[in-house]
């Protein structure tokens, strides 16, 4: 049987699946930042 719900566009799905990767990005972001000493922005060159 064949979901017809959509998955693109703002459906809970998708945001569910945004909120989860935004989380996951900032995590390593301060993950990174703690290991190297060095800010998010100065490591890709920005500060």
């Amino acid at each position: 049987m064949a979901d017809s719900t959509p998955r693109f566009g703002f459906v809970a799905f998708a945001e569910t699946w945004n909120g989860r990767l935004a989380m996951l990005g900032f995590v390593i972001g301060l993950a990174t930042e703690l290991l190297t000493g060095q800010s998010i922005l100065s490591q890709i060159g920005l500060g």
